[in-house]
């Protein structure tokens, strides 16, 4: 049994319990249902101990599964690797800094780090303003999105939304919209849908 992986598990649990012990966490040791006879074995336990176990043949572990923490950890990490794919999917559209930092909370060295990752060509000098067409084809698309959500800023999902209907990269996107929220005309024309939604939910 030499090597074998049930070998590997006792040591690698073992060592986490002698670390437990050095630390002062008895509660974890107490769960794992080690009492006070084998914390103070654990205690008299050297390096060398811990290396002779793998030459044993002893499983002195029962493993089970928790399952309700078994689905709470793969729900999060669901929610993890999809947050992840949207941010990506942000910067390869060309997504400016404070567009990921207001919806994600991105950091710029993260927000750089991704840009290199996916070989996002930076921009030199001032982008050209978008097209008149361009201008009203997010528009349309945005101002859809903004009196069906009824708030600002619109979810991720949305703005992608926006970008694959209109072909304009999200920097388009959020200066168009942003430029639209400071506008005498549109701010308080956007403003009411949002307070008009707000109120219907009241």
């Amino acid at each position: 049994m030499s090597g074998s992986k049930e070998v590997e598990l006792v040591s690698a649990v073992l060592l986490y319990a002698v670390r437990c012990l050095a630390e002062g966490d008895h509660p974890a040791l107490y769960s794992m249902r080690f009492g006070p006879r084998e914390v103070e074995a654990l205690r008299q336990m050297s390096l060398a101990d811990l290396s002779r176990i793998e030459t044993l043949r002893a499983h002195c572990l029962k493993v089970e599964l928790n399952r309700e923490v078994f689905w709470r950890m793969v729900g999060y990490l669901e929610q993890q690797r999809d947050t992840e794919a949207i941010q990506q999917a942000f910067v390869a559209a060309d997504a400016p800094l404070e567009m990921v930092q207001t919806l994600f909370g991105m950091g710029s060295r993260e927000y750089t780090r991704l840009r290199r990752t996916l070989t996002v060509t930076p921009g030199i000098g001032r982008p050209p303003a978008p097209s008149e067409a361009l201008s009203n084809a997010v528009w349309a698309a945005w101002s859809k999105r903004v009196q069906a959500h009824g708030a600002l800023p619109l979810p991720p999902q949305a703005y992608l939304a926006v970008h694959a209907e209109t072909g304009a990269s999200l920097r388009a996107v959020w200066i168009l919209t942003r430029g639209w929220l400071d506008d005498a005309d549109y701010g308080p024309l956007i403003a009411s849908w949002c307070t008009q939604d707000a109120d219907e939910l009241a």
